[in-house]
């Protein structure tokens, strides 16, 4: 498994969107932030090299676990709370290796699912939309957020 790889599954996810945030981490959001919607997994495009590697962890994948999955995990070797994210229960991943491509799929779709389950009415209305209302309605919301960050 490798990045390329799990984002082309990712984004076969229902109502999935993909930003670039924080440096060169591709973060994966179920429904647009724009409008509510949460991210429930992060790929680490950053090579820290092997001087750093050696010295702090380096994780490649973060994804929502869930309060109920996340002591499970982390008892897997290479899985670690996820930096900045572990009190709202992701875990990290240090390697590629630590699932075969059927379990990143499992445990991808999960993390999935439980943000999907958690995000408000409102948000999951917008899934009904068309697809031009949904875009529509994006771009408003983008374009007020805008005007609200310049004051």
């Amino acid at each position: 498994m490798n990045a390329e790889r799990l984002r082309a599954y990712l984004l076969t996810l229902p109502h999935v969107v993909e930003t670039m945030q924080w440096g060169a981490n591709l973060v994966f959001w179920v429904g647009d932030k724009a409008i509510g919607g949460k991210m429930f997994a992060l790929i680490n495009l950053d090579d820290p090299g092997p001087e750093r590697r050696r010295v702090v962890h380096h994780a490649l994948m973060m994804y929502a676990a869930g309060p109920v999955r996340y002591s499970e995990l982390l008892e897997i070797e290479g899985l670690i709370p996820a930096p900045y994210m572990a009190r709202i229960h992701w875990v990290a991943a240090e390697s590629w290796d630590i699932f075969t491509a059927t379990e990143w799929q499992r445990e991808l779709d999960a993390a999935h699912a439980l943000t999907l389950a958690k995000l408000p009415k409102k948000v999951l209305a917008t899934f009904d939309l068309s697809a031009t209302k949904q875009k529509t309605l994006i771009t408003a919301r983008r374009k007020l957020l805008a005007a609200k960050a310049k004051k």
